[in-house]
């Protein structure tokens, strides 16, 4: 007799197509087992779940199709994982099949069971004679490159550090306390090194644990894997550390992942996506940077990766550190004694560094009209350079400009497909819009007028290179050679491997100057570096974003925390690390406690700030967004799904404020018109309850034909930006 399993399969986003689906199958098959099934004239990648405490009755006359096959050789994902991917899916408002897919290895989605069988199967012994293309023997050793680089030259062994007095006293209080922990570590204290001994301890107390250490860019994940690599692999074995994020290719990614399923990797290093990597034997979880917003996916299922990392965590019964020079108010909230919810750990000096840098604040107002760098800057810029030294200079904008103008008729390069200015690129010629990609070149003349004289308006890091280079063009080194200044962002490090190349120039002291967005401003641990300056730190400060000043800040407080990080370098050199700061307001709160390094002090004002307005973290936030053919279309959904759910009298309406549909900041992308509303309680749970209750009622409004120009909607739950 067939038994009927429970599937979870990826169903497009809000298709009210059910949680799970049936499906018949000759055996019975454990949940967490994965299988191939037919959806549709599709076959896709589904996950067996556990049976529903209601399964719903199939109708007479419905005949349930059969699981295609079970992928051999994997066992079945556990318990907690498939909790975890609950959660996810309640809390953030999807499907579980959604979830649960998605945080699979894409290789696993489109593989047969021969290709996976293959993969599985131990390597065979080298032959004298291969007949393989070339190309598939360059695709084999490239996925086999690291595991030979490894055996031919050992990592060598890192002896322990001696631990400073701070950083001894916060590991013993992670070993004799439950957490979750928020170290709160100036840059440069030693925050890596208790994360090292605390993965250490964990490993050595039991034969079967991993750790999960989660840091928030890719960029930031060889220089970390470096030093786990060098810590942890003479004792636990090559495969003992694995690296999970998108910038892997998909073979490498789906290595990683069976690695850690099955337990031989001792530590997943990774990104957000990470979170869902399955861990059987999970004791400790680190999230590095824990602030960072980039913690949070933007697109699909909008989780939080720290959050999920708390709550994994708290159902495993895994030790959690958050770690970071500027924590996100949310979680110094929460460390506060009266709230307790996180044990606060304070690490206030710097490990083998200078004293914090000095932060001049530069009033653009008293200097001369349309200039990049002021003339105090670049003094103190050359003076570097001729002793040696180093230099960051930051701003979160690349390009050359944000935007082309026409001064005699004013027109401006603005998007066709969006309401955004398309940003001038002056390597490639090119204007290029940064939220629907469009490109097209640059005019010959004004498309609206004719008038050649086209001119640049605003700054980018394009721009900044360029002064720079010519600012600096009769400056030498100490060596006689000319000043040299690179840049990094996401333009000069698409190619492969570009970034690494750049980082190690620097490191290697071959770049003086070095112009980027904030990629660089924080984890990096360049040692020749004495001075830093945020060129237009003042676009945040007039955001609508009631998060704007505290991003400015830590943001700020990151980058000055790449100055002074050797403090044999800087006393040998007789150099005082300085942060500079060009701005037109100079007299705001968040750079006099900049100025201060005082991060207790700002997050107490702004705290107070938010308790006055009603702002999280005193107040619970969900924004649900509607993407249509027309701004009118997009906004008529959402003030029909208010009336739905006042008429319908969902429960705890009374409890959640819904405010009125409005367009986004960006409200065209793509030829997509966006509006959003947003959601506001009290009570994170009558917050959830009501969403929950409303999503019936949003996917039967979807289907109306008054909403016919919808695209999409969906609901972003503890959105960071509205």
């Amino acid at each position: 007799m067939p038994h009927i399993s429970h599937v979870a399969v990826q169903t497009p986003a809000h298709s009210a197509v059910g949680e799970l689906l049936s499906y018949t199958c000759d055996e019975v098959l454990p949940p967490g087992t994965l299988v191939r099934v037919p959806l549709g004239r599709r076959e896709l990648l589904g996950v067996v779940w556990d049976t529903p405490a209601a399964p719903a009755d199939i109708p007479p006359g419905v005949e349930l199709r059969s699981i295609a096959c079970v992928l051999p050789g994997i066992t079945p994902l556990s318990r907690g994982w498939r909790r975890l991917v609950g959660f996810a899916a309640h809390y953030y408002q999807r499907s579980v099949g959604e979830i649960a897919v998605t945080a699979l290895p894409p290789q696993l989605r489109d593989m047969t069971v021969e290709q996976l069988t293959r993969r599985l199967a131990p390597p065979k012994p080298a032959k004298t004679k291969r007949s393989k293309s070339k190309k598939a023997q360059a695709e084999e050793n490239f996925e086999d490159a690291a595991a030979a680089i490894a055996v031919a030259a050992p990592p060598p062994t890192t002896p322990l550090v001696a631990l400073s007095e701070e950083q001894a006293s916060v590991f013993a209080q992670i070993e004799q306390n439950p957490g979750p922990f928020l170290l709160y570590g100036s840059t440069g204290s030693g925050k890596t090194e208790v994360y090292l001994r605390a993965v250490q301890a964990v490993l050595d107390a039991n034969p079967d644990a991993q750790a999960l250490v989660m840091v928030p860019e890719i960029n930031l994940t060889p220089q970390l894997q470096e030093r786990f690599v060098a810590r942890f692999t003479p004792q636990y074995g090559q495969e003992a550390v694995v690296s999970m994020h998108s910038g892997m290719t998909n073979p490498q990614r789906l290595k990683s992942w069976l690695a850690a399923h099955t337990g031989r990797a001792r530590i997943v290093l990774g990104t957000r996506m990470s979170i869902f990597a399955s861990l059987p034997g999970l004791k400790l979880i680190v999230v590095d940077e824990e602030h960072d917003a980039s913690y949070k996916q933007q697109e699909g299922a909008r989780y939080s990766a720290r959050d999920l990392a708390l709550w994994r965590g708290r159902d495993t019964g895994s030790k959690v550190i958050l770690g970071s020079a500027t924590p996100s108010l949310e979680s110094w909230y929460a460390s506060e004694a009266e709230v307790g919810r996180y044990q606060r750990l304070e690490m206030p000096s710097r490990i083998g560094a200078a004293a914090l840098p000095r932060v001049r604040v530069v009033d653009m107002t008293q200097q001369p009209k349309r200039i990049v760098f002021s003339p105090p800057l670049i003094d103190a810029i050359t003076d570097r350079v001729k002793r040696g030294e180093q230099s960051l200079i930051l701003l979160n904008r690349r390009g050359f400009a944000p935007v082309l103008f026409c001064a005699d008729c004013n027109w401006k390069s603005d998007c066709p497909h969006c309401s955004a200015h398309q940003v001038f690129h002056k390597g490639d010629r090119t204007l290029r819009c940064h939220h629907c990609g469009f490109t097209q070149r640059v005019p010959f003349a004004c498309p609206s007028c004719g008038n050649p004289d086209i001119l640049p308006l605003g700054k980018g890091t394009e721009q900044l290179q360029e002064e720079l280079e010519r600012l600096l063009r009769n400056v030498q080194r100490p060596d006689g050679d000319p000043a040299r200044v690179a840049r990094i962002d996401a333009d000069t490090t698409k190619a492969k491997g570009s970034l690494e190349e750049q980082l190690a120039a620097m490191h290697a002291g071959d770049i003086d100057v070095l112009v980027g967005t904030q990629m660089v401003a924080k984890g990096h641990d360049f040692r020749r570096i004495t001075l830093v300056a945020a060129v237009q730190p003042d676009s945040a400060l007039y955001s609508s974003d009631y998060r704007a000043p505290e991003r400015l800040f830590c943001l700020l407080m990151q980058a000055a925390g790449r100055a002074g990080r050797d403090a044999l370098y800087v006393k040998a050199q007789g150099s005082t690390p300085e942060m500079w700061i060009q701005t037109h307001d100079a007299q705001h709160a968040v750079y006099a406690a900049l100025k201060r390094h005082d991060y207790p002090a700002f997050a107490k004002q702004q705290l107070q700030e938010r308790l006055d307005a009603g702002m999280p973290p005193y107040a619970f936030q969900a924004i649900v967004r509607a993407d249509a053919r027309t701004q009118e279309a997009a906004q008529a959904f959402l003030s029909a799904a208010t009336q739905v759910a006042k008429d319908a009298g969902l429960p705890y309406l009374d409890e959640v404020f819904i405010y009125p549909p409005i367009p986004m900041a960006v409200q065209r992308v793509a030829n997509v018109e966006r509006a959003q509303m947003l959601l506001e309680a009290t009570n994170r749970s009558a917050l959830l309850r009501f969403l929950n209750s409303w999503q019936q009622y949003l996917h039967w409004l979807r289907g109306l034909p008054d909403h016919k120009g919808l695209v999409r909607w969906l609901v972003d739950v503890d959105p960071l930006s509205i």
